[in-house]
């Protein structure tokens, strides 16, 4: 598996819920800071994958705001996702605090007791007509593309390092004649 061939590919999962071993990893998305709630799925075959259900508001840390509500089998539907080990920008996962700063499977798997995990997650669709904690379906796929922006952006900072680079040797750059004619104005 990689991300290259793998990652974002779309998925469906069957399985039951182990609620109680849910993990809250910190997150910013358009809605705010908050929380990807990643709930370990038991499925059928003796394997476990996690599913990041969604985003739920620094506010709404409490469980039973986000708590899965059906019991048995669920079946999830969702982009595969590659795990983020190490931690976040500038800060490493703290399992011994349960801090969070990165999906990291088999860190989250060994501080859950999770056997048979698979080496990805599951970022699960947003079912139409869904409402409450957690918010899934935030993934973003499509990126904009600016490129006609970066060019001319960069241009411009061409343009202006060069028309800098001359202002700023224009005396070396000035023919010798100049110079002379402009000495011997002064001295009369």
């Amino acid at each position: 598996m990689s991300a290259a061939a793998d990652e974002y590919r779309r998925v469906i999962a069957t399985g039951n819920w182990l609620e109680d071993r849910s993990t809250l990893v910190q997150a910013v998305t358009e809605l705010g800071g908050g929380y990807w709630v990643m709930t370990p799925l038991a499925r059928d075959d003796g394997t476990t994958v996690l599913v990041n259900r969604g985003f739920v508001p620094a506010t709404e840390c409490d469980p039973t705001s986000w708590r899965p509500r059906s019991q048995g089998a669920v079946t999830v539907t969702g982009l595969l996702r590659i795990s983020e080990p190490g931690g976040g920008f500038l800060r490493a996962n703290d399992p011994s605090s349960d801090r969070w700063y990165s999906r990291d499977v088999a860190a989250i798997a060994a501080s859950r007791s999770l056997n048979s995990v698979a080496p990805y997650f599951i970022d699960a669709e947003r079912i139409p007509g869904e409402s409450g904690l957690p918010i899934a379906g935030l993934t973003v796929v499509t990126f904009h593309n600016n490129h006609l922006v970066y060019a001319l952006t960069w241009g411009a900072l061409a343009l202006m390092a060069t028309v800098g680079a001359i202002f700023v040797n224009l005396d070396r750059l000035r023919p010798d004649w100049i110079g002379q004619r402009d000495a011997g104005l002064h001295e009369s």
